[in-house]
């Protein structure tokens, strides 16, 4: 019974869901560590990218564009309003919440693009420029998947 179960489980480790996690997790603690002088860390660096380059932005159209839910990047807001590098206020519509990057915000992601660019170089150079553009592309790939239903 146990060598059966064994033997099941073992194909386990090709997991996609667990090998793409904990890729990650990985590449997040590298971007991490490279951006920790910015004192701000990968996935807020993301998300204040996006709050840049959307303008205002409703919640639920942020949550959708970072690819997390809505409790996730609450949690997550919170982190950075406190900061005073996000606003959160009525959205347009007034049933609706949107965010807005500050000036503070604004300049937090312009003293952590440095080191944004130095890390993207990196994971660039290291797997190389073509090997990098087929990852984006699988990638994308991936994500579609979220969209099929079973």
């Amino acid at each position: 019974m146990k060598s059966q179960c064994s033997e099941e489980f073992g194909e386990c480790v090709d997991c996609a869901c667990f090998n793409v996690r904990k890729a990650a997790r990985a590449i997040t603690r590298f971007y991490d560590s490279v951006l920790e002088p910015s004192g701000i860390q990968g996935t807020q660096f993301s998300l204040l990218t996006v709050a840049h380059l959307a303008g205002e932005l409703p919640i639920t159209e942020t949550a959708d564009r970072l690819g997390v839910d809505r409790t996730t990047l609450t949690r997550n807001l919170r982190v950075l309003e406190t900061r005073g590098f996000i606003a959160v206020g009525p959205g347009k519509d007034g049933r609706t919440k949107s965010i807005q990057l500050t000036t503070a915000g604004r300049e937090a992601l312009m003293k952590a693009l440095p080191y944004w660019k130095k890390a993207q170089q990196t994971v660039v150079q290291d797997l190389g420029h073509a090997r990098f553009k087929i990852l984006m592309k699988e990638l994308s790939a991936i994500r579609s998947l979220s969209k099929q239903s079973i």
